[in-house]
């Protein structure tokens, strides 16, 4: 959950409506997945809503690990883990297009003193040079 630039301006609320009992898969060894069963606001369970699964797993990066979230459409668990395999690395391949994306428009942005253009005698001293 992102709570935005202000996280005190951010509704932090649960919505009552919209719960689900998550329960943990994993293999110990490549990733989980995360089974989403929808439940009324009381805990019993809500057959009006579809279960969800989501799959995660880590990359390392020169960084560290990177986590890697993905959602599965599936009917059952066991569906769920035969399709992890190629969403997992779509979902990576598609981060890290994300990643080289950011790094390239990272490396053409424009630095632009603080205060404005030089005055006409030459830079002077004190300017603060800002990444936009």
């Amino acid at each position: 959950m992102a709570l935005g630039s202000d996280p005190r301006s951010a509704d932090v609320n649960l919505d009552p409506a919209a719960l689900y009992l998550e329960e943990t898969f994993t293999d110990r060894r490549i990733g989980t997945i995360r089974r989403l069963t929808p439940v009324k606001g009381d805990g019993s369970p809500d057959p009006a809503r579809d279960v969800g699964y989501v799959g995660e797993t880590q990359v390392m990066t020169p960084m560290g690990t990177l986590p890697i979230v993905f959602e599965i459409d599936a009917g059952s668990l066991a569906e769920a883990a035969k399709q992890f395999g190629a969403l997992a690395k779509e979902a990576i391949e598609r981060t890290v297009q994300e990643l080289q994306e950011l790094r390239r428009q990272a490396s053409s942005s424009l630095v632009i003193p603080q205060g404005g253009l030089p005055p006409a005698g030459g830079l002077g001293g004190g300017g603060k040079i800002q990444l936009p």
